[in-house]
Formats: C-alpha cells, sequence, structure tokens
C-alpha cells in the first residue's frame, strides 16, 4: 500500500517563524514527530512518502501516487487540514485522521473515513488489525495511557531533514499539574509517563546516522516532570552520549519550580540544554488563581527567570492576557516584566478556550463561548464572551504587541538578557556546516536588518554593544536580531 503522510500548514504565527527560517534557507521549522512516530508503527511492507504543506504544497502527483492517506493536525492547523482532507476526497483517496485536533472535535470532520483518536500505540494496532481484514471501523478511541517504553524510533528517513531548523524528540508525556486552559492533561493525564535513557540515545542515534547535526527539541510539554527518572537516568545517559559528538544543541519546556533546583539546572547544562520554554502566563496572581496556575503563584517570577538565566539556559516565555481576573493595569504589568526580565522570546496570546479543556467547559456552562477556536493564539482573536463591562481586548492585545516587539524594546531586552545571561560551555565540536550556515545567517541579517531594515540602528549598536562587552555571545544576539525580525512581521501582519 502507497501511503501519503499529510501534515497540514502552520499560519504565520511567532511558532512558525516563517520570516526567520529564510537567513538560514530552511522552509519549515521543524518536520511532524508525531506523523514520524506512527510511521514507524505502520507495516515494514508500505511504501511511505511525506507531504508536509510547511515545506511545500500538497501536490496532485503526491495524491495520485497514494492509496491512503494519513493526516495529523493540531487545533491552529485546522483550516489547512480541512484544504488537504477535502482535495483528498476529491481524488477517491480513503482518508485517516489522527492528533489533537481530531481528538478534541471527532465530529466536525464528516469526510474523514477513519478517526484514529488518543494515543497511536494504543488506537492504530486495532484500526490496522481491522484493516487487514477489511473490517476497518469509523472511530478508534480508548481511554488508555499507554506505556511508551514501546514506541519505536521515528522514522525521521521519511522526512528530508535538509528542509528543518530542528528536529523534535519525545521523552515524556503528561503533566502533574492542572492549569484550567491546557488541554496536555485531557489529552496525555496527570502521570508523567517516559522512555527509557536508552530509548532516547537510541533515537538521538538515529538523527546522527541521518547527518543531523542541528538543535534539538525536547517536545515534552514539561520536562521536568518527572524529576527522579531525568536526574538518575536520562541527564546522565545525554551527558555521557555527548563526549566527543559535534553540535545538537537541546531545548525543551519546563515549569517554573525549575528554578528552585540548581543541581537539576547544572545536570541539564551538561547534558547540552540551552534553552527552556516557560508557560509564566502573567504576573498577576489574581489571574494565576484564575485558572489554576498553583505551580506559578506566591514566588518571585523576576528572581526565578534570573535564576535560570545564570545557569547558563535561555528562557523563552508564554505569556497569556484575557483572564476575567486581569486588572486594567494587565497590559501595563505584563509589559514591564517582559522587559524587566529580558526575555526576548515572550509569546503572548489572548485566552482561547480549547475544546476537551476545563476552561472550555466552565464557559460553555455558563453561555459564555463564541463558535470556534482558532487554536492560534496570536492571532488577536478569542471565543470567549468577555465580563460586562471589560475593556476590549484586542485594543489592549494590539497595544502589548507594539510595544514589548518594537525595535527598540526588543532590543533593549536583548541586551538586558545578555547581561544576566551566563554562556555555558557545550562540550562536544561545532559542526563545519553549522557553522557555515550560521556565517551566511550573518551576512544576510547584514544585509536584511542593518541596511535596509527599520531596526539598522538597533541592530549595529546592539553588535557594537555585544563585541565589546560580551564578544563570546556575538552569535546568539544575532540569531535574537533575525527573531526579532520574524517577531514584528507576525506584529505587522496581525496588528498593522
Amino acid at each position: 500500500m502507497n501511503v501519503l503522510l499529510i501534515y497540514p500548514e502552520f499560519p504565520d504565527t511567532f511558532w512558525s517563524y516563517k520570516h526567520a527560517l529564510p537567513f538560514i534557507r530552511k522552509p519549515a521549522n521543524s518536520p511532524p514527530l508525531g506523523l514520524l512516530t506512527v510511521a514507524a508503527m505502520l507495516p515494514p511492507e508500505w511504501q511511505l512518502r511525506l507531504a508536509d504543506v510547511n515545506v511545500r504544497p500538497l501536490r496532485d502527483a503526491d495524491l495520485a501516487w497514494a492509496d491512503c492517506a494519513f493526516i495529523s493536525a493540531m487545533g491552529a492547523q485546522r483550516p489547512s487540514a480541512e484544504a488537504s482532507i477535502a482535495r483528498c476526497k476529491a481524488t477517491g483517496l480513503r482518508v485517516v485522521a489522527g492528533g489533537p485536533l481530531f481528538t478534541a472535535q471527532p465530529d466536525e470532520f464528516p469526510d474523514v473515513d477513519h478517526l484514529v483518536l488518543n494515543e497511536a500505540e494504543a488506537t492504530l494496532p486495532p484500526f490496522l488489525a481491522d484493516l487487514a481484514a477489511g473490517t476497518p471501523q469509523r472511530r478508534y478511541t480508548t481511554t488508555e495511557y499507554p506505556d511508551i517504553e514501546r514506541t519505536p524510533v521515528p522514522r525521521w528517513d521519511v522526512a528530508d531533514l535538509r528542509c528543518y531548523s530542528q528536529m523534535g524528540v519525545q521523552y515524556s508525556r503528561g503533566c502533574p499539574y492542572d492549569c484550567e486552559f491546557c488541554d496536555v492533561t485531557a489529552l496525555f493525564g496527570h502521570r508523567p509517563r517516559t522512555k527509557t535513557a536508552a530509548q532516547i540515545i537510541t533515537e538521538l542515534d538515529a538523527l546522527c546516522a541521518l547527518g543531523w547535526r542541528g538543535s534539538v527539541f525536547f517536545v515534552d510539554d514539561n520536562f521536568i516532570g518527572h524529576k527522579k527518572r531525568l536526574r538518575s537516568e536520562l541527564l546522565p545517559a545525554l551527558a555521557a552520549w555527548r563526549r566527543g559528538r559535534r553540535g545538537l544543541p537541546f531545548n525543551t519546556e519546563v515549569s517554573i519550580n525549575l528554578a528552585d533546583d540548581e543541581p537539576l539546572m547544572r545536570m541539564m547544562v551538561a547534558a547540552g540544554f540551552t534553552a527552556v520554554f516557560v508557560g509564566i502566563e502573567t504576573p498577576v496572581e489574581e489571574s494565576l488563581a484564575e485558572c489554576g496556575k498553583t505551580q506559578n503563584l506566591h514566588r518571585d517570577l523576576v528572581a526565578d527567570i534570573r535564576r535560570i538565566q545564570r545557569q547558563g539556559l535561555e528562557v523563552q516565555g508564554g505569556f497569556i492576557l484575557g483572564f476575567d481576573s486581569d486588572p486594567p493595569s494587565a497590559v501595563d504589568r505584563l509589559v514591564d516584566y517582559i522587559q524587566q526580565t529580558g526575555i526576548v522570546t515572550a509569546m503572548v496570546g489572548l485566552l482561547q478556550a480549547m475544546p476537551g479543556t476545563k476552561l472550555h467547559e466552565r464557559l460553555r456552562r455558563a453561555g459564555r463561548l463564541l463558535p470556534g477556536a482558532s487554536g492560534d493564539n496570536v492571532d488577536g482573536t478569542t471565543n470567549i464572551v468577555p465580563l460586562p463591562g471589560r475593556a476590549p481586548l484586542a485594543d489592549g492585545y494590539r497595544d502589548l504587541l507594539r510595544r514589548i516587539y518594537s525595535p527598540e524594546a526588543y532590543y533593549r531586552r536583548v541586551r538586558t538578557y545578555l547581561r544576566t545571561y551566563r554562556r555555558p560551555q557545550l562540550k562536544g565540536r561545532v559542526d563545519a556546516g553549522f557553522l557555515w550556515e550560521q556565517g551566511l545567517a550573518f551576512v544576510r541579517s547584514i544585509v536584511r536588518l542593518g541596511i535596509i531594515g527599520r531596526e539598522r540602528a538597533q541592530y549595529w549598536r546592539l553588535l557594537g554593544w555585544t563585541l565589546l562587552t560580551r564578544p563570546r555571545a556575538l552569535p546568539r544576539a544575532v540569531t535574537f536580531a533575525i527573531f526579532g525580525y520574524h517577531y514584528r512581521k507576525i506584529v505587522e501582519l496581525h496588528v498593522g
């Protein structure tokens, strides 16, 4: 059987990096880890082809080649997913769909032939067995949280790795916390399940065998959810594996309580981690309590971020505007916090109530839901009816984005970060190809940002300051300048 693996396009958002990727001549950020993992579970005699719409449009030739299409998507990919399904059905292809979008809203896709929902380790085998017997059902679902120690190595060989700026691996699923707006626990449960260290090393070896030397993102929603196993098994194994190897810096997502554990941070840095994404959401205590973000309550969130930065980990932050408890000063407080901490990559979005979350159910009962939820929390829309008397959220959101991503504020934030950050000594040699890629990106940044761009004064001021005070951080400063260009393009798209 010829199977076409379709990954729909992401919209143009902070997360897409579509305006930064041309600096390194890459069409997409990362390949679809979920689809490539599913690919490893399919019968070995099947012929597989990846159609990543983020890399190139879905082609008629691919549809004509295929006997069946497997499609996986997140909420933000819904428009592209619907278009891809329509293309498949127009050519008579059988469509099998799974992933967060279809698991959360299975009844909204009548044209899908087979819905393989929840986690594929539990629902894909019975579908394949029924398909082989000629009796496939339309929907496969489960309440089981499968053991991921049996999850196979993703089929990265199906993807053209040259098209991507980073790879993804997954160590754990599930999160011990219960934030009201987050669908992670609804999808994967509260008890973190982990792979073995040997599995992760095998996956990294597989990437290296294909020639990959760039960054690797551990896609876990909370990498430190199972600290005991992380300390005793994975991090020591990663540190040992890294010795003598080229490149492959790691980054991941963690909860803010990482700041309380300096030994763990040191172990992460020794294992090769250089950046962590932290869901901070808001500095407003009342709003944190409202959404159940208990792990962020009663903390000095400024000091927490600085402790992480000083260990040699860049902090990328997730923020939300639009909680019922947000005071009139919420925008000013968010701007002040982001600037004070020097969180360069500050992903701020409007609150949305996604299907499957506790927030969605609470607001549904209260009659405060609008139709649809885009899943793209930076498009300036929300599906939540605000409380009476509240100022329009959209105006405050646009003001916030303009303020934190103006060239002046952004480059000031980069300098604040570089003053606090302590550059770790990443063990292992840097790949020559990676250095060449960085060099070309630097040259392109000089032209695009230093000559043509309206931020050219701030660009040259940052580079001069970095060379004089922190010369070894120059590659990082250039990277931030390129990212800033992307963020401003997104702000212009959504704000004008």
